[in-house]
């Protein structure tokens, strides 16, 4: 290849780079300021990208893969989920209902305890130092009001790799 096709051939790839990225910006200015919620929108949210609700949308789910093997043999359980036809953020409340896709986070429940945690943050659940034996977690997806939308639970056995049981009185750190 001489060097003036060189030449032509890279302006005919920057000018339909150029234009690739020219209609993009037309597809994304389409949408109106107005209906982005985001930072500074009056409605509390804080997730870029959604919009108000304007039809019925498909019931939520929640995948959850059994612990992964390779660091459940070191005793550390984590949970792979997948959340279907909702989007895992932190917004919260009433007016967080209202958007598109659908808001939500988990409930985490371990062994059935009075207690569970929300996490919000859309990346595998982790749990270090659970005592050796059986254990069930129950993963529940809620929505921006806690509601419960669709749960799985798992059930797995954490080998004996030696952990220590945990004392709130160590007796000296």
């Amino acid at each position: 290849m001489n060097r003036a096709n060189g030449a032509d051939r890279a302006r005919t790839l920057l000018l339909s780079a150029s234009a690739i990225v020219a209609s993009a910006s037309l597809s994304v200015a389409q949408v109106p300021r107005s209906e982005v919620l985001g930072p500074g929108s009056s409605s509390g949210t804080t997730a870029a990208g959604v919009i108000p609700r304007a039809a019925a949308q498909p019931s939520a789910a929640i995948v959850v893969d059994p612990p992964l093997a390779e660091p459940l043999a070191r005793g550390v359980v984590v949970l792979e989920y997948r959340a279907e036809n909702i989007r895992i953020v932190p917004v919260f409340g009433a007016t967080a209902l209202a958007v598109s896709p659908r808001v939500g986070h988990l409930h985490v429940t371990v062994d059935d305890l009075p207690w569970d945690w929300a996490d919000a943050s859309g990346v595998p659940v982790i749990i270090q130092n659970l005592p050796a034996g059986p254990h069930r977690v129950l993963v529940e997806l809620a929505d921006a009001n806690h509601h419960i939308l669709d749960h799985r639970a798992v059930e797995f056995v954490v080998p004996d790799v030696g952990q220590q049981a945990r004392s709130a009185h160590t007796g000296g750190h």
